[in-house]
């Protein structure tokens, strides 16, 4: 079972290749207001990336409630469960 400071490294990957910034680094509290061209167009490309990544599909109820990083790495894990 994948834990969550895996999910974090790889999603953390994810974001570098969708946002096209190399060096970087985000955490669980890492909010949108934090990371520079994390804009709502950017936001669906992170989340359909992420979903093709770990095979999974979040709900449009799990994507309206997360507040930072963490409540997405938190449903990643559910998901893969």
């Amino acid at each position: 079972m994948i834990n969550e400071e895996q999910i974090l490294a790889e999603v953390q990957n994810i974001f570098r290749d969708v946002l096209d910034q190399e060096e970087l680094v985000i955490g669980a509290e890492t909010t949108a207001e934090e990371v520079d061209d994390w804009d709502s167009l950017h936001h669906i490309q992170l989340v359909v990336a992420i979903e093709k990544h770990f095979k999974i599909k979040f709900t449009s109820t799990q994507i309206f409630t997360w507040k930072n990083i963490g409540d997405l790495c938190a449903d990643v894990q559910k998901l893969l469960k």
